[in-house]
């Protein structure tokens, strides 16, 4: 283990997020991916309608990815340098393991979307949170490509969105710990 996990406490607080350039073999197992998205969908879903799914992309889909990154781009931006092709290919092949999250609402539940988004969101963090625990970093990330609608066409279909692309593995170095927020300015008790 790369942290304390001694306690669920000392889990979650030790808790860090992995740079997915950073993070490399070895990653998870099948087994192990299919365990952490067992662990995911663990998570808050008024009316149980399971509004999220996980893409596994597998090492042999890594080059398929890069190219679909490469062409969105492309198409996006005619003019683009090589070197903002090559990031594109770079971000599809960091990190050993890679689950693509989606937030698949259903539109005709009278649950708000607004709560299947979240309950989404919630996933991914469950996600993040069955990584660490099975000794393991992982990094959430979105980035353009999150919000372009051929790169979620080859995963899903509108009202789907990709809601992160979250890469899995062992870090190459420490885990750097970020400033955190301030919860004097945060947290604050309501008053009438």
């Amino acid at each position: 283990m790369f942290n304390d996990t001694s306690t669920p406490l000392a889990l979650l607080a030790s808790r860090r997020s992995g740079k997915p350039r950073d993070l490399v073999a070895p990653g998870p197992s099948e087994a192990q991916l299919a365990e952490m998205c067992a662990i995911a969908s663990r998570t808050p879903d008024h009316g149980k309608l399971a509004p999220w799914r996980f893409v596994i992309v597998g090492d042999e889909q890594r080059e398929a990815l890069a190219a679909l990154l490469v062409d969105a781009y492309s198409a996006e931006k005619p003019d683009a340098k090589p070197h903002e092709l090559d990031a594109q290919v770079q971000f599809a092949r960091q990190a050993p393991a890679l689950v693509v999250v989606l937030s698949s609402p259903r539109l005709d539940s009278p649950i708000p979307v607004w709560e299947q988004e979240l309950s989404a969101g919630a996933a991914c963090m469950n996600l993040l949170h069955a990584a660490h625990a099975m000794g393991f970093a992982a990094g959430w990330l979105t980035t353009w490509a999150a919000f372009a609608e051929p790169v979620r066409d080859a995963f899903g279909a509108a009202p789907e969105r990709i809601a992160g692309f979250m890469f899995i593995g062992t870090p190459s170095r420490g885990l750097e710990e970020r400033p955190r927020p301030d919860l004097a300015t945060t947290v604050r008790k309501w008053t009438v």
